[in-house]
């Protein structure tokens, strides 16, 4: 498979942030998400998260978080 490539173009209007899980799922996120207390994952109010893709496993995903550029 290849590896998800974050694209800011596909990001909703506003939706300013993105990271990735774990797992591989990458997310957008209208709000700054947080570090999930059980690890693996970024949590933000449902509403406020939108699935993105999916990349590869990750194991530095509390590393991922990006702000849209500009």
């Amino acid at each position: 498979m290849a590896d998800f490539i974050l694209n800011w173009s596909d990001a909703p209007a506003g939706w300013d942030w993105a990271a990735q899980d774990e797992d591989g799922r990458w997310f957008w996120y209208a709000v700054a998400p947080q570090l999930g207390i059980g690890g693996g994952v970024w949590r933000a109010p449902s509403r406020a998260q939108q699935y993105a893709g999916q990349g590869q496993p990750n194991a530095a995903w509390h590393d991922t978080l990006r702000q849209r550029p500009g």
